[in-house]
């Protein structure tokens, strides 16, 4: 018995010399033996010293009052509890997520049994082909030029929508890549170095201000876009002086809000509006009737203005006369008048008839003066239609022979004709209403005026006639 035990032991321990030393850790109890009875015996001691051990533990536990040990149990209880609890909660957990996974796996393979994966990459290359359109037209393409770090936007779009290979994930990812960017700076107001071709063909690096895919300036002057060239060119004609203001306060602010012209066409509009013919352009497109047209409507004005003018000096000379009845001055009209009824302060007239006559002769003498002009402007109110109608007689005339020599109806041929035709009505017009208004205000004053003469004529004569019957 005693032998087998050794024999197991020294298995348990590795394969010893019997002549051997065993060396192990100092902790272990082992101790260098020079023999198998000797090892025996050392672990003969080392279990007597473990046993005595454990002896010594259950002692302390038992010398332990039953409160503690009550307590202690009722820990151990709640805490198997709670983990219970836990391991039944993420049983449970993961149950239900297994089977959720389980039902989206479901319904993706169902999903993609119904799209298919070449249908899903056709979609894909369709939105990329519409995509490279759009940029190709926008201007926000001038901020990532193709020698960017993402390469040419455009290019791969196109390339992407006419590959036939499966795309991978990378791709996939630009083509999105490239969507957001060109909506996230849709909404954005940039300031970048880009080229803009001057009027006179030199291109000029230079600093933009783009608002959205709307509109674009540089030094305060509006620029227009080519796509074919993918740059900038600043507009041959500019907008009028207050939106030029308007661009010139917007480029100089930094933050905040400020105004703004914004094209809501993307250049259409702008072009559109800088294309509009000017006044001049407006006028050498009415030809020989506008000039004759406005050569009256400008002589209209000038009388206009210096009958006006003489009309208010006698109506303040003779407000003033007014005031002075008994000393006449030649300066006014009421003051000839009325020396041409007294005479000479030593004269009198003693017969009514005479002094009616005299009188009526001063007054008609002062009407002329009084009323120049206003036949002339009678004349262009009433001439500045006709010459209106003579210039859109001639413009249908030249549109309908442009139709017979090019044999079709294009509006281009058209628009001169046309455009002379309403031209010279609107001049005719734009003559006679503002010289109608002007003639019905300088016959107001004037017959104000004569007026005034003839109370002031029918009061000297009753007085002359009461005088001449009291005598």
């Amino acid at each position: 018995m005693t032998t087998s035990r050794v024999l197991w032991v020294a298995v348990a321990l590795g394969a010893l010399p019997l002549g051997g030393a065993l060396a192990q850790n100092p902790n272990s109890g082992l101790t260098e033996v020079a023999s198998l009875e000797d090892l025996l015996e050392n672990v003969r001691n080392i279990r007597a010293a473990e046993t005595a051990q454990r002896e010594a533990w259950a002692a302390e536990f038992r010398a332990a009052n039953a409160t503690n040990q009550a307590s202690m149990l009722r820990r151990a209880e709640q805490e198997r509890t709670a983990l219970e609890a836990s391991s039944n909660a993420l049983t449970e957990t993961y149950t239900n997520n297994e089977t959720r996974v389980i039902e989206l796996n479901r319904q993706l393979i169902q999903k993609a049994n119904m799209l298919g994966l070449g249908e899903v990459f056709g979609i894909a290359r369709q939105a990329a082909g519409e995509v490279a359109v759009t940029l190709e037209q926008s201007l926000i393409s001038t901020q990532f030029p193709p020698n960017s770090p993402g390469g040419d936007r455009v290019t791969f779009l196109r390339e992407f929508s006419g590959s036939q290979s499966i795309p991978d994930a990378a791709e996939l990812e630009r083509v999105w890549l490239e969507m957001q960017r060109e909506m996230t700076a849709a909404g954005q107001v940039a300031r970048y170095a880009a080229t803009v071709v001057q009027p006179g063909g030199e291109p000029v690096d230079g600093e933009v201000v783009r608002i959205g895919p709307f509109t674009a300036t540089s030094n305060a002057q509006f620029l227009n876009y080519l796509p074919t060239l993918g740059i900038f060119s600043v507009l041959p004609r500019q907008l009028p002086p207050e939106f030029m203001e308007v661009a010139a306060d917007f480029t100089e602010t930094t933050s905040g809000y400020a105004r703004a012209v914004v094209d809501g066409g993307r250049g259409v509009l702008l072009a559109l509006y800088v294309e509009r013919p000017t006044f001049g352009e407006r006028i050498e497109l009415g030809q020989e009737v506008g000039y004759v047209i406005i050569f009256v409507g400008l002589a209209g004005a000038l009388f206009f203005l210096i009958q006006l003018v003489y009309l208010i000096k006698v109506r303040i000379a003779i407000a003033a006369q007014l005031k002075d009845l008994d000393r006449p001055q030649t300066t006014n009209p009421l003051g000839r008048v009325l020396l041409a009824f007294k005479g000479d302060s030593t004269q009198i007239e003693q017969d009514a008839d005479v002094a009616e006559l005299r009188i009526s002769e001063a007054v008609l003498h002062e009407v002329p003066k009084l009323e120049r002009f206003q036949a002339f402007l009678r004349l262009a109110v009433a001439a500045g239609p006709l010459l209106g109608l003579i210039g859109t007689v001639i413009g249908m005339i030249l549109t309908f022979q442009s139709i017979t020599e090019s044999g079709t109806s294009d509006p281009k041929l058209m628009a001169t004709g046309i455009g002379q035709a309403m031209i010279a009505t609107v001049l005719g017009l734009g003559i006679a209403i503002p010289l109608l208004f002007a003639n019905a205000l300088l016959n107001s004053l004037s017959r104000t005026v004569v007026q005034i003469l003839d109370e002031q004529s029918a009061g000297m004569l009753a007085e002359s006639i009461e005088r001449q019957r009291r005598a």
